[in-house]
Protein backbone atom coordinates (compact mmCIF):
# COMPACT_ATOMS: atom_id res chain seq x y z
CA UNK A 1 0.00 0.00 0.00
CA UNK A 2 1.46 3.42 -1.23
CA UNK A 3 2.14 5.88 2.14
CA UNK A 4 0.38 9.04 2.17
CA UNK A 5 3.38 11.72 1.52
CA UNK A 6 3.35 13.77 4.84
CA UNK A 7 5.39 16.96 3.54
CA UNK A 8 3.99 19.62 0.92
CA UNK A 9 5.85 22.34 -0.56
CA UNK A 10 9.79 22.46 0.51
CA UNK A 11 12.55 25.22 -1.25
CA UNK A 12 15.94 24.25 -1.66
CA UNK A 13 18.95 26.65 -2.10
CA UNK A 14 21.52 24.75 -4.89
CA UNK A 15 24.88 25.63 -4.53
CA UNK A 16 26.93 26.38 -7.60
CA UNK A 17 29.57 27.40 -9.14
CA UNK A 18 30.37 30.87 -9.35
CA UNK A 19 29.50 32.58 -12.56
CA UNK A 20 31.31 34.64 -14.77
CA UNK A 21 30.55 36.11 -17.92
CA UNK A 22 30.40 34.10 -21.04
CA UNK A 23 29.25 30.86 -18.77
CA UNK A 24 26.73 28.44 -20.68
CA UNK A 25 24.28 28.94 -17.37
CA UNK A 26 21.63 26.54 -19.18
CA UNK A 27 23.83 23.57 -19.00
CA UNK A 28 25.28 24.76 -15.77
CA UNK A 29 21.68 25.29 -13.81
CA UNK A 30 20.69 21.29 -15.19
CA UNK A 31 23.82 19.77 -13.52
CA UNK A 32 23.91 21.70 -10.23
CA UNK A 33 19.56 20.42 -9.83
CA UNK A 34 20.81 17.21 -10.60
CA UNK A 35 24.19 16.89 -8.84
CA UNK A 36 22.01 18.04 -5.64
CA UNK A 37 19.35 15.72 -6.17
CA UNK A 38 22.00 12.71 -6.48
CA UNK A 39 24.44 13.98 -3.31
CA UNK A 40 21.23 14.48 -1.06
CA UNK A 41 18.93 11.37 -2.26
CA UNK A 42 15.79 13.13 -3.82
CA UNK A 43 14.01 13.17 -7.15
CA UNK A 44 13.09 15.50 -9.63
CA UNK A 45 9.08 15.72 -10.08
CA UNK A 46 7.04 16.79 -12.44
CA UNK A 47 6.22 20.57 -11.91
CA UNK A 48 8.74 21.02 -9.69
CA UNK A 49 9.95 24.74 -9.95
CA UNK A 50 13.64 25.52 -10.73
CA UNK A 51 14.26 29.74 -10.10
CA UNK A 52 17.30 31.20 -10.89
CA UNK A 53 18.23 34.72 -9.79
CA UNK A 54 18.56 37.31 -11.94
CA UNK A 55 21.93 38.32 -11.03
CA UNK A 56 23.52 35.08 -12.28
CA UNK A 57 22.01 35.58 -15.23
CA UNK A 58 22.74 38.87 -16.72
CA UNK A 59 26.28 37.90 -15.28
CA UNK A 60 26.78 35.36 -17.76
CA UNK A 61 25.57 37.33 -20.24
CA UNK A 62 28.05 40.34 -20.01
CA UNK A 63 25.08 42.78 -19.58
CA UNK A 64 26.99 45.87 -17.75
CA UNK A 65 27.21 49.66 -18.34
CA UNK A 66 29.51 52.29 -17.65
CA UNK A 67 28.69 55.85 -16.35
CA UNK A 68 30.28 56.84 -19.54
CA UNK A 69 27.72 55.12 -21.44
CA UNK A 70 25.03 56.24 -19.25
CA UNK A 71 26.24 59.62 -19.84
CA UNK A 72 26.25 59.54 -23.50
CA UNK A 73 22.98 58.08 -23.87
CA UNK A 74 21.14 60.86 -21.65
CA UNK A 75 23.37 63.32 -23.47
CA UNK A 76 22.06 62.57 -26.67
CA UNK A 77 18.35 61.85 -25.22
CA UNK A 78 18.21 65.09 -23.44
CA UNK A 79 20.64 67.34 -24.88
CA UNK A 80 23.23 67.71 -21.80
CA UNK A 81 21.68 70.48 -20.28
CA UNK A 82 19.01 71.33 -16.96
CA UNK A 83 17.43 67.82 -16.31
CA UNK A 84 15.04 67.18 -13.77
CA UNK A 85 15.04 63.66 -11.87
CA UNK A 86 11.32 62.66 -10.71
CA UNK A 87 11.29 60.34 -7.73
CA UNK A 88 14.60 58.16 -8.01
CA UNK A 89 14.73 55.54 -4.88
CA UNK A 90 17.39 56.31 -2.40
CA UNK A 91 20.03 53.46 -2.78
CA UNK A 92 23.46 52.97 -2.82
CA UNK A 93 22.68 49.61 -4.77
CA UNK A 94 20.26 50.62 -7.23
CA UNK A 95 20.92 53.83 -8.20
CA UNK A 96 24.10 55.76 -7.16
CA UNK A 97 26.18 54.78 -10.23
CA UNK A 98 22.93 55.37 -12.82
CA UNK A 99 22.97 59.18 -10.97
CA UNK A 100 26.26 59.38 -11.69
CA UNK A 101 25.88 58.66 -15.15
CA UNK A 102 23.14 61.23 -15.40
CA UNK A 103 24.75 64.07 -13.72
CA UNK A 104 28.04 63.29 -16.06
CA UNK A 105 25.67 63.90 -18.86
CA UNK A 106 24.13 66.87 -17.60
CA UNK A 107 24.77 70.44 -16.94
CA UNK A 108 22.36 70.80 -14.13
CA UNK A 109 20.53 68.35 -12.15
CA UNK A 110 17.18 69.23 -10.97
CA UNK A 111 16.66 66.47 -8.15
CA UNK A 112 13.12 65.86 -6.70
CA UNK A 113 12.79 64.01 -4.43
CA UNK A 114 9.15 61.93 -3.02
CA UNK A 115 8.88 62.85 0.87
CA UNK A 116 8.59 61.26 4.22
CA UNK A 117 10.13 58.14 1.73
CA UNK A 118 10.56 56.82 -1.39
CA UNK A 119 8.27 54.57 -3.21
CA UNK A 120 9.50 51.37 -1.40
CA UNK A 121 9.34 52.96 1.50
CA UNK A 122 12.98 53.90 2.19
CA UNK A 123 12.34 56.71 4.78
CA UNK A 124 13.71 60.33 4.53
CA UNK A 125 11.73 61.33 7.83
CA UNK A 126 9.34 59.80 9.70
CA UNK A 127 5.59 60.35 9.52
CA UNK A 128 5.66 62.10 13.29
CA UNK A 129 8.29 64.58 12.07
CA UNK A 130 6.03 65.38 9.27
CA UNK A 131 2.90 65.91 12.05
CA UNK A 132 5.23 67.59 14.40
CA UNK A 133 6.01 69.79 11.76
CA UNK A 134 2.95 71.11 9.99
CA UNK A 135 4.31 70.28 6.65
CA UNK A 136 1.27 69.11 4.43
CA UNK A 137 3.00 66.41 2.11
CA UNK A 138 0.33 66.43 -0.53
CA UNK A 139 0.57 70.21 -1.27
CA UNK A 140 4.22 71.50 0.41
CA UNK A 141 6.98 71.96 -1.34
CA UNK A 142 10.54 72.03 -0.21
CA UNK A 143 14.00 73.61 -0.63
CA UNK A 144 16.68 71.78 0.28
CA UNK A 145 17.35 74.61 2.84
CA UNK A 146 13.87 74.58 4.19
CA UNK A 147 14.17 70.67 4.80
CA UNK A 148 17.22 71.25 7.14
CA UNK A 149 15.75 74.13 8.71
CA UNK A 150 13.10 71.65 9.46
CA UNK A 151 14.19 68.27 9.92
CA UNK A 152 18.48 68.44 10.09
CA UNK A 153 20.12 65.73 9.48
CA UNK A 154 18.32 62.40 8.77
CA UNK A 155 19.74 59.19 8.75
CA UNK A 156 18.71 56.21 6.64
CA UNK A 157 17.98 53.53 9.57
CA UNK A 158 19.70 50.43 7.79
CA UNK A 159 22.36 52.13 5.93
CA UNK A 160 23.11 55.08 8.36
CA UNK A 161 22.98 57.23 5.32
CA UNK A 162 22.29 60.93 4.61
CA UNK A 163 20.92 60.73 1.57
CA UNK A 164 20.43 64.21 0.77
CA UNK A 165 24.00 64.82 0.99
CA UNK A 166 24.85 61.70 -0.21
CA UNK A 167 23.24 62.36 -4.09
CA UNK A 168 24.31 65.95 -3.68
CA UNK A 169 27.70 64.65 -3.23
CA UNK A 170 27.43 62.17 -6.24
CA UNK A 171 26.27 64.85 -8.63
CA UNK A 172 28.82 67.08 -8.13
CA UNK A 173 31.64 64.70 -8.27
CA UNK A 174 30.69 64.37 -11.95
CA UNK A 175 31.16 68.55 -12.52
CA UNK A 176 26.86 68.89 -12.64
CA UNK A 177 25.47 71.70 -11.22
CA UNK A 178 22.53 70.67 -8.80
CA UNK A 179 19.27 71.92 -6.93
CA UNK A 180 17.18 69.48 -4.68
CA UNK A 181 13.56 69.91 -3.79
CA UNK A 182 11.14 67.78 -1.97
CA UNK A 183 7.73 67.27 -3.68
CA UNK A 184 4.98 64.60 -4.04
CA UNK A 185 3.55 66.21 -7.11
CA UNK A 186 4.88 65.25 -10.75
CA UNK A 187 4.03 68.47 -12.00
CA UNK A 188 6.26 70.56 -9.60
CA UNK A 189 9.33 69.43 -11.79
CA UNK A 190 7.76 71.87 -14.76
CA UNK A 191 8.81 74.35 -12.70
CA UNK A 192 12.38 73.78 -13.24
CA UNK A 193 13.02 72.51 -16.69
CA UNK A 194 10.81 70.36 -19.30
CA UNK A 195 13.77 68.00 -19.90
CA UNK A 196 13.06 65.08 -17.37
CA UNK A 197 13.87 61.57 -16.36
CA UNK A 198 11.28 59.49 -14.46
CA UNK A 199 13.09 57.69 -12.20
CA UNK A 200 10.05 55.95 -10.29
CA UNK A 201 9.91 52.39 -10.94
CA UNK A 202 6.14 50.85 -10.29
CA UNK A 203 4.34 54.67 -10.97
CA UNK A 204 6.44 55.52 -13.97
CA UNK A 205 3.72 55.33 -16.72
CA UNK A 206 1.28 57.52 -14.62
CA UNK A 207 4.67 59.79 -14.06
CA UNK A 208 5.57 59.87 -17.80
CA UNK A 209 1.14 60.41 -18.63
CA UNK A 210 1.44 63.74 -16.76
CA UNK A 211 4.94 65.57 -17.34
CA UNK A 212 3.90 64.26 -21.31
CA UNK A 213 0.95 66.10 -21.18
CA UNK A 214 2.29 69.60 -19.97
CA UNK A 215 4.68 69.59 -23.16
CA UNK A 216 7.72 68.31 -21.24
CA UNK A 217 10.58 65.93 -23.04
CA UNK A 218 10.36 63.13 -20.85
CA UNK A 219 12.33 59.72 -20.71
CA UNK A 220 11.67 57.03 -18.14
CA UNK A 221 14.76 55.03 -16.81
CA UNK A 222 13.66 52.09 -18.37
CA UNK A 223 14.23 54.35 -21.49
CA UNK A 224 18.14 54.61 -20.63
CA UNK A 225 19.85 52.54 -22.21
CA UNK A 226 17.31 50.11 -23.56
CA UNK A 227 19.36 49.72 -26.60
CA UNK A 228 23.41 49.66 -26.35
CA UNK A 229 25.80 52.58 -26.38
CA UNK A 230 29.35 51.40 -27.91
CA UNK A 231 28.74 47.91 -27.49
CA UNK A 232 27.30 47.94 -23.28
CA UNK A 233 25.23 46.28 -22.41
CA UNK A 234 21.19 46.90 -22.37
CA UNK A 235 17.51 45.98 -21.99
CA UNK A 236 15.25 46.81 -24.54
CA UNK A 237 12.72 46.77 -21.97
CA UNK A 238 13.84 48.01 -18.84
CA UNK A 239 16.75 49.46 -19.70
CA UNK A 240 18.60 50.70 -16.33
CA UNK A 241 15.10 50.14 -14.40
CA UNK A 242 16.76 46.19 -12.22
CA UNK A 243 20.17 47.75 -12.53
CA UNK A 244 22.37 46.89 -9.55
CA UNK A 245 26.41 48.59 -8.82
CA UNK A 246 28.73 46.94 -9.82
CA UNK A 247 31.68 48.57 -9.35
CA UNK A 248 32.19 52.23 -8.88
CA UNK A 249 32.14 52.72 -12.51
CA UNK A 250 29.49 50.05 -13.80
CA UNK A 251 26.12 48.45 -13.19
CA UNK A 252 24.98 45.21 -14.15
CA UNK A 253 21.12 45.77 -16.04
CA UNK A 254 18.33 43.48 -15.50
CA UNK A 255 18.68 40.16 -17.47
CA UNK A 256 17.62 40.31 -21.24
CA UNK A 257 16.35 37.18 -23.45
CA UNK A 258 16.05 35.08 -20.55
CA UNK A 259 13.17 33.47 -21.85
CA UNK A 260 14.95 31.30 -24.46
CA UNK A 261 17.07 30.25 -21.30
CA UNK A 262 14.16 29.15 -18.68
CA UNK A 263 12.69 27.30 -22.58
CA UNK A 264 16.25 25.50 -22.83
CA UNK A 265 16.55 24.69 -19.36
CA UNK A 266 13.19 22.92 -18.97
CA UNK A 267 13.68 20.76 -22.00
CA UNK A 268 17.60 19.90 -20.94
CA UNK A 269 15.60 18.74 -17.48
CA UNK A 270 13.05 17.03 -19.23
CA UNK A 271 15.82 14.96 -21.58
CA UNK A 272 17.73 13.76 -18.75
CA UNK A 273 14.86 13.36 -16.49
CA UNK A 274 11.89 12.93 -18.24
CA UNK A 275 9.86 15.43 -15.92
CA UNK A 276 8.61 18.52 -17.13
CA UNK A 277 9.87 21.12 -14.73
CA UNK A 278 8.87 24.91 -14.68
CA UNK A 279 11.31 27.39 -14.63
CA UNK A 280 11.99 30.74 -13.95
CA UNK A 281 14.19 33.93 -13.46
CA UNK A 282 13.46 36.08 -10.45
CA UNK A 283 14.86 38.90 -8.92
CA UNK A 284 13.57 41.09 -5.76
CA UNK A 285 10.69 39.59 -3.80
CA UNK A 286 7.44 41.15 -3.49
CA UNK A 287 7.23 41.55 0.37
CA UNK A 288 7.63 44.14 2.87
CA UNK A 289 9.46 44.35 5.37
CA UNK A 290 7.59 44.89 9.16
CA UNK A 291 10.26 47.21 11.07
CA UNK A 292 11.67 49.20 8.73
CA UNK A 293 8.98 49.62 5.97
CA UNK A 294 10.79 48.58 3.15
CA UNK A 295 9.31 46.89 -0.40
CA UNK A 296 11.66 44.67 -1.28
CA UNK A 297 10.29 45.07 -5.12
CA UNK A 298 13.24 47.66 -6.62
CA UNK A 299 13.01 45.79 -9.92
CA UNK A 300 10.56 46.12 -12.35
CA UNK A 301 9.06 42.77 -11.75
CA UNK A 302 9.71 40.03 -10.11
CA UNK A 303 10.19 37.55 -12.83
CA UNK A 304 11.27 38.94 -16.10
CA UNK A 305 10.97 35.37 -17.61
CA UNK A 306 9.20 32.12 -17.05
CA UNK A 307 7.92 28.93 -18.50
CA UNK A 308 4.29 28.72 -19.54
CA UNK A 309 3.25 26.63 -16.30
CA UNK A 310 3.80 29.33 -13.96
CA UNK A 311 1.46 31.56 -15.69
CA UNK A 312 -1.85 32.49 -13.85
CA UNK A 313 -2.56 32.75 -10.24
CA UNK A 314 -3.51 30.06 -7.02
CA UNK A 315 -7.16 28.26 -7.23
CA UNK A 316 -7.53 27.26 -4.00
CA UNK A 317 -10.23 26.41 -1.01
CA UNK A 318 -9.35 27.91 2.17
CA UNK A 319 -8.88 24.93 4.87
CA UNK A 320 -9.45 27.00 7.57
CA UNK A 321 -12.98 28.29 6.22
CA UNK A 322 -14.33 24.45 5.15
CA UNK A 323 -13.73 23.47 8.93
CA UNK A 324 -15.12 26.25 10.61
CA UNK A 325 -18.19 26.97 8.35
CA UNK A 326 -19.17 24.70 5.79
CA UNK A 327 -18.30 21.13 8.04
CA UNK A 328 -18.02 22.79 11.44
CA UNK A 329 -20.09 19.75 12.98
CA UNK A 330 -17.49 16.79 11.45
CA UNK A 331 -13.81 15.94 13.01
CA UNK A 332 -11.53 13.14 12.26
CA UNK A 333 -11.63 11.24 9.34
CA UNK A 334 -15.17 12.29 8.63
CA UNK A 335 -13.78 16.06 8.18
CA UNK A 336 -10.93 14.79 6.49
CA UNK A 337 -13.06 12.94 4.21
CA UNK A 338 -15.20 15.92 3.19
CA UNK A 339 -12.76 18.44 2.88
CA UNK A 340 -10.94 16.12 0.40
CA UNK A 341 -14.36 15.61 -1.58
CA UNK A 342 -14.30 19.67 -2.02
CA UNK A 343 -11.07 19.89 -3.14
CA UNK A 344 -11.83 17.01 -5.98
CA UNK A 345 -14.57 19.04 -7.00
CA UNK A 346 -13.96 22.58 -6.69
CA UNK A 347 -14.43 24.87 -9.48
CA UNK A 348 -11.81 25.73 -11.94
CA UNK A 349 -12.09 29.71 -10.95
CA UNK A 350 -13.47 30.55 -7.55
CA UNK A 351 -12.94 34.31 -7.73
CA UNK A 352 -15.36 35.91 -5.48
CA UNK A 353 -16.04 32.36 -3.49
CA UNK A 354 -16.04 32.54 0.51
CA UNK A 355 -14.22 29.59 0.70
CA UNK A 356 -11.48 30.50 -1.44
CA UNK A 357 -10.95 34.35 0.86
CA UNK A 358 -7.98 35.33 1.86
CA UNK A 359 -6.18 32.56 -0.10
CA UNK A 360 -3.98 35.94 -1.52
CA UNK A 361 -4.75 35.58 -5.75
CA UNK A 362 -1.51 37.15 -6.27
CA UNK A 363 0.60 35.70 -9.61
CA UNK A 364 1.91 32.42 -9.28
CA UNK A 365 5.34 33.98 -10.48
CA UNK A 366 5.35 36.54 -7.40
CA UNK A 367 4.63 34.27 -4.75
CA UNK A 368 7.14 31.97 -5.95
CA UNK A 369 9.73 34.31 -6.83
CA UNK A 370 8.95 35.85 -3.61
CA UNK A 371 9.69 32.37 -2.33
CA UNK A 372 13.02 32.02 -4.10
CA UNK A 373 14.14 35.62 -3.17
CA UNK A 374 13.82 34.37 0.05
CA UNK A 375 15.34 31.33 -0.08
CA UNK A 376 18.48 32.33 -1.62
CA UNK A 377 19.14 35.63 -0.07
CA UNK A 378 21.32 38.21 -1.20
CA UNK A 379 24.29 37.18 1.01
CA UNK A 380 27.17 34.88 0.70
CA UNK A 381 24.79 31.49 0.49
CA UNK A 382 26.50 30.66 -2.22
CA UNK A 383 22.69 29.18 -3.97
CA UNK A 384 21.73 31.66 -6.69
CA UNK A 385 19.74 28.32 -7.74
CA UNK A 386 16.45 27.19 -5.80
CA UNK A 387 14.39 24.22 -6.26
CA UNK A 388 10.68 24.41 -5.13
CA UNK A 389 8.73 21.04 -4.51
CA UNK A 390 5.52 20.17 -3.48
CA UNK A 391 4.75 24.30 -4.44
CA UNK A 392 1.70 22.72 -6.67
CA UNK A 393 0.37 20.16 -4.28
CA UNK A 394 -2.70 20.44 -2.23
CA UNK A 395 -4.00 18.43 0.98
CA UNK A 396 -5.26 15.61 -1.07
CA UNK A 397 -2.45 15.22 -3.31
CA UNK A 398 0.08 11.96 -2.80
CA UNK A 399 -2.75 10.60 -0.96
Amino acid sequence: MDRERKVGTVAMGIRCPIFRAGDDLGIQVVESVLAAAESEGFEIRDKDVIGITESVVARCQDNYASIDDIAIDVENKLGGGTLGLVWPILSRNRFSICLKGIAKGSKKIILMLSYPSDEVGNSLLTMDQIDESGVNPYSDVLTVEKYRELFGKNYHRFTGVDYVRYYKELITSMGAEFEIIFANRAEEILKHTDKIISCDIHSRARTKRILRSKGATVYGLDEILNSPVNGSGYNEQYGLLGSNKATEETVKLFPRDSQELVDAIQKQMYDKTGKTVEVMVYGDGAFKDPVGKIWELADPVVSPAYTTGLEGTPNELKLKYLADNDYSNLSGEELKEAISKAIEEKEDDLVGSMAAEGTTPRRLTDLIGSLCDLTSGSGDKGTPIVLVQGYFDNYITGR
